[in-house]
């Protein structure tokens, strides 16, 4: 079955383009367009969607609230940020709303495709690296780790569970950790599977998110 997509953009042109693309693709198909998350939100409701591609400037409603409004529903679609400026606050934003990556809007065709399937897929779309810069940027945006309450599912968490959570905070790949806690890469995958199930996540990027909201790990990197 065909990945079922939603253009969300105030701008005709660039939802033009985007269509044109996914549509030479066997795998893909455009089900719904929307000018603006308000649209968006009101579409979805009788429209089955598999991954939307959501812009973040637009009137009426911007695409981090539609973000947040969407992944709070019941089986909500992936959500795929799309931005003009490498490292936007917005693409943040977007990220602790539920969206599982961001990418530029000038992004070569082939990567926007690849990033649709991996969204699709369950996978997030933000490079380890990328995420790690964006949250050392934007940490003081976050709740103050004396104020926030720690995640009361962290301590559910084995203790490999949580040298795996930590890595993956600190802008480790799956190769990466496995490499440095001398285990296998589908070990690795397995843990950090298991983390999403226990503290109820969706990817790796708000794994990433929650460990700095609870100061698990502090702004740089370091475990906390």
């Amino acid at each position: 079955m065909a990945i079922r997509v939603m253009l969300v953009d105030d701008q005709v042109l660039l939802r033009t383009g985007f269509r044109m693309v996914l549509a030479a693709q066997p795998d893909m198909e455009v089900v719904a367009e929307a000018g603006d998350g308000a649209e968006a939100i009101e579409i979805l409701r009788a429209t089955a969607v598999d991954v939307v591609l959501m812009d973040v400037r637009m009137p009426r409603l911007d695409g981090v609230e539609a973000t947040r409004r969407i992944c709070a529903q019941p089986e909500p679609p992936k959500v795929l940020i799309l931005t003009t400026f490498d490292l936007d606050e917005y693409a943040f934003s977007g990220l602790k709303a539920g969206a599982s990556g961001f990418m530029l809007k000038d992004v070569p065709p082939a990567e926007l495709l690849s990033a649709i399937r991996s969204v699709h897929s369950g996978d997030a779309v933000v490079a380890p690296s990328t995420t790690r810069r964006l949250l050392d940027r934007f940490s003081p945006m976050l709740p103050s780790s004396e104020k926030e309450p720690r995640n009361k599912h962290i301590e559910k968490l084995t203790e490999r569970e949580r040298e795996v959570m930590l890595l993956v905070a600190q802008g480790l790949s799956n190769g990466e950790i496995a490499a440095h806690l001398v285990l296998s890469e589908a070990t690795v995958k397995t843990h950090v599977g298991r983390i999403l199930t226990k503290l109820n996540l969706r990817d790796r990027v708000q794994v990433v998110v929650l460990a700095y909201e609870t100061g698990l790990v502090r702004a740089g990197g370091g475990a906390g």
